[in-house]
């Protein structure tokens, strides 16, 4: 074969290399082939936690450093799902641009080629022309051999046409690549996926130094609540569950007290996880029946009003004993001043950062509530506070840092309406709602170590976040 046949040879052959590399590379380079990247659907769902939420104030008459604080939620810096696929996107473009990049460097190579095989086919075919046109001049036979090649090379000047397209297509398929990674790389600095490891340590160690800034802190004033928090259903409509404030940080145990009335049987798990399956650890069995559902534990000891009577019961979870049992003189009892929903709650044991509370009625203050604290070992009522808000008009109310706070309903659109200091002994209305997700509230109290309200919400044991409004302890101060 002529040394021009062989070069043409070379062409289509080189041509049907590139033809057939495209037709099975580029598909799955541009993700047109059945390889998919993960549905969003798919991706795990990182849900922020529910944590304690508190923030400083900076307003000092002394001039005295404060700072201003938003306690992040925990694990706020979980591995995000979608970075991670948006950096695996990246990646993927990236080796598409190096493979759109080889194969340019060798379109441009082989298209150089073409087009000098273009102009020496165009100047054959001219030059044929021009000899046919004196073909009497020549022998018959080279005319002949001569037509014969021109023949062979008719065929691909379509070819010839249609690779200068597909050069044009993979150069501006090469520029989008690039604009494409440029848009990811833009995006990817934004939403800041890096160094997830570092970025978490940062989050880990600013935690740290948030915890122990909390430890600073004065008590605060209620802002906001937040939730629920749906952590069960279980029991009747009305009922209670805890746990305690003092206990250490490993101690978790949770005591469930079902129905307000006509029960004496108190049920202890080792931890929330367990509470949620029904993995009971102990089982109590009182000595008296309780009435209503506003109990609480405080340092390993479960207080609660006496059924039919204004006894308040000090019972030990250690030696299942009766520690202390004292009458609160004068309270209202058996509905004489429960709260909006009735149920014997007329005497509402609580606790917060500073000790243990009563929260009652009584004839002498004409049915309005009275706060008391409490010694948390003999009961006797260390000072006590008269308002002049309704017990009967309550819906419900909880203790934080020495100020009663009150709702105005147990139903749907309650709020706290009315709060009450006994630092100062003033009260103030207020406007702070929360979500009465499931309709009628029968127990909410304050856990001081959770920073939460414990709630059981028509048969559902449920928590609401709360921030508070805190001050920094300086040096100074300690």
């Amino acid at each position: 074969m002529s040394p021009p046949l062989l070069k043409l040879g070379a062409v289509l052959s080189t041509m049907a290399m590139i033809s057939n590399w495209m037709s099975q590379t580029l598909p799955s380079l541009v993700g047109l082939n059945t390889t998919r990247l993960p549905n969003s659907d798919t991706l795990t769902q990182i849900s922020p936690k529910e944590g304690w939420q508190v923030y400083s104030s900076a307003q000092d008459p002394d001039g005295r450093c404060i700072c201003t604080v938003v306690a992040p939620e925990q694990n706020l810096c979980s591995r995000d799902a979608k970075s991670r696929q948006l950096r695996q996107l990246l990646e993927k473009v990236q080796n598409m641009s190096q493979s759109i990049e080889v194969l340019n460097l060798r379109t441009q190579r082989d298209f150089q080629y073409v087009l000098k095989m273009e102009t020496q086919m165009k100047g054959l075919k001219a030059k044929f022309r021009q000899i046919e046109d004196d073909r009497k001049t020549l022998m018959t036979k080279h005319f002949q051999e001569l037509k014969e090649k021109m023949d062979e090379l008719l065929p691909l000047i379509p070819v010839l046409e249609q690779y200068k397209t597909d050069a044009k297509l993979i150069t501006q398929f090469k520029e989008e690549i690039r604009n494409l990674s440029t848009v990811l790389t833009g995006i990817q600095e934004e939403i800041g996926a890096y160094d997830y490891d570092e970025l978490h340590q940062r989050v880990l160690s600013l935690e740290t130094r948030l915890r122990d800034c909390m430890k600073k802190l004065t008590c605060g004033k209620l802002m906001k609540i937040t939730g629920p928090i749906t952590v069960k259903i279980s029991g009747t409509r009305f009922g209670a569950w805890m746990t305690d404030p003092l206990a250490s940080e490993k101690n978790n145990r949770v005591w469930y007290m079902d129905s307000y009335t006509n029960n004496k049987i108190v049920r202890e798990y080792k931890s929330i996880a367990d509470f949620v399956s029904g993995a009971e650890s102990r089982t109590y069995n009182l000595p008296f029946k309780w009435a209503g559902t506003n109990h609480v534990v405080y340092n390993g000891s479960l207080y609660f009003n006496k059924y039919q009577s204004n006894i308040i019961i000090k019972y030990s979870f250690d030696t299942g004993r009766v520690l202390a049992q004292r009458s609160l003189e004068y309270a209202g009892f058996h509905n004489v001043y429960p709260y909006t929903w009735g149920g014997f709650s007329d005497i509402d044991l609580m606790a917060d950062e500073i000790g243990l509370w009563a929260v009652y009625a009584t004839n002498q203050n004409a049915g309005n509530i009275v706060i008391s604290q409490l010694n948390q070992d003999t009961l006797e009522v260390l000072k006590s506070w008269s308002t002049g808000y309704p017990k009967r008009s309550a819906g419900e109310s909880f203790m934080i840092c020495g100020t009663l706070y009150v709702t105005n309903s147990h139903l749907t659109g309650a709020k706290v309406y009315y709060s009450y200091s006994t630092k100062t002994s003033t009260y103030e209305y207020t406007d702070i709602p929360f979500h009465n997700q499931y309709f009628h509230i029968s127990m909410l109290d304050y856990n001081a170590r959770d920073r939460a309200l414990y709630a059981w919400n028509n048969g559902h044991q449920v928590l609401f976040n709360v921030t508070l409004f805190h001050v920094i302890k300086t040096e100074d101060d300690t």
